[in-house]
């Protein structure tokens, strides 16, 4: 049986994501304070997808000629909470943005901030 090439579209899910990189499901983590468990859950999904989009690359915090993507959110006076952009960083990581979640492209970057927004709001809104 052949390997299917894992592209952005083919991953438009958890489960996809799930799929693509063997991870399992994502835990309940009942063994984390309840007020805790949506963001754990939110963070888990996001590495899931980061790592289904990226496959086996991986940032070199070293490398300062690296480019390293992360997708960028507004929140809205509405209340909304939207995908906003995308962003550069070379050489650094911030906390609120870890490392893990970064991505070798602007599109990947973008491609996860705008299809995945549901999960990016559950680790930044709670």
């Amino acid at each position: 049986m052949e390997k299917q090439e894992v592209t952005m579209e083919s991953i438009k899910t958890i489960e996809d994501a799930c799929n693509v990189t063997g991870m399992p499901a994502t835990p309940e983590f009942n063994e984390v304070p309840e007020e805790l468990r949506e963001y754990m859950k939110a963070v888990y999904e996001a590495v899931v997808i980061t790592k289904a989009l990226v496959g086996n690359w991986k940032p070199d915090w070293n490398d300062w000629s690296q480019r390293k993507w992360f997708p960028w959110f507004d929140r809205l006076s509405s209340g909304g909470f939207v995908f906003g952009d995308t962003y550069c960083a070379y050489s650094f990581a911030v906390a609120g943005r870890a490392s893990r979640l970064c991505f070798p492209t602007e599109e990947l970057a973008e491609y996860a901030g705008r299809h995945f927004t549901d999960v990016y709001s559950r680790i930044i809104l709670k």
